[in-house]
């Protein structure tokens, strides 16, 4: 008899896939997902920044990149990066340093500062409007869908509506993946408090290291150990980091986003 880890294992293989952005054809992949998401979606940058269609900044250089696939449309669906040191200045600071400053905990950033090699910052995790809404929330902006938009939506919701509370998770933990391959001690993100709470139910622990500040809503820096991460995580999630650690195997870091 299957157990409740083997059916969302089987569940995640069926339907999703983490793919790592290691072509610059991929990396623009994921750059085309958040301007959709947070320029389009969310209104979060401003779409006359971006001209190309594709939201990026200064950090993407320096950056490990992955995807979530939809295996049955063959769509990708989700993003995120992990951050890593700039090799031309490992002291430069990281974005979650700039927006917080000066509310971080003071003794918290100065023990990430000594071992500034070995951080890393979790960041623009992105997932498309149609598997970020719950049901019954779904928008659509023409108040009309073709026959296959409404198939696809159809599907969403009938077919994967269990698998909804994992796809953050599962992005989460693809950003804890790339982080542990890279060796790193620990990784921060800038997050509402509510997801925190939420990915604890999972196991997945991250630490709060500073005030809550208005950027994309009231959020704050967080931080998850790898220590931590290895101890706490569910049974559930472990088996599925696994998962994801080996379908991202090898991460390539600081694909030309050309």
């Amino acid at each position: 008899m299957l157990t409740g880890t083997d059916r969302l294992i089987r569940q995640f293989h069926q339907y999703f896939r983490v793919v790592p952005a290691s072509t610059p054809a991929l990396v623009r992949q994921a750059l085309r997902i958040r301007y959709q998401v947070y320029c389009q979606e969310l209104g979060f940058e401003n779409a006359a920044d971006h001209p190309d269609g594709l939201e990026r900044d200064a950090y993407d250089g320096h950056a490990s990149h992955s995807l979530l696939l939809h295996r049955p449309s063959n769509d990708y669906v989700g993003c995120v990066r992990l951050i890593l040191p700039d090799p031309d200045d490992p002291r430069a600071r990281f974005p979650f340093e700039r927006f917080c400053n000066p509310n971080l905990r003071t003794e918290l950033a100065e023990a990430a500062r000594l071992n500034s090699i070995a951080v890393g910052e979790i960041s623009r995790l992105a997932v498309c409007g149609d598997y970020r809404r719950r049901i019954g929330e779904h928008y659509v902006p023409s108040g009309t869908m073709d026959h296959a938009a409404r198939k696809r939506h159809q599907e969403v919701l009938e077919t994967h509506g269990r698998l909804f509370p994992f796809i953050a998770p599962t992005l989460y933990l693809a950003g804890a993946a790339m982080a542990l391959q890279q060796g790193l001690s620990q990784a921060f993100v800038m997050m509402e408090p509510r997801l925190a709470r939420h990915l604890r139910r999972y196991g997945i622990l991250f630490e709060q290291v500073g005030d809550i500040v208005d950027y994309h809503g009231q959020r704050g820096p967080f931080r998850i150990r790898r220590e931590d991460l290895l101890t706490h995580l569910k049974p559930r999630m472990r088996a599925l980091l696994e998962v994801v650690s080996s379908e991202l195997r090898p991460v390539r870091t600081g694909a030309s986003v050309g």
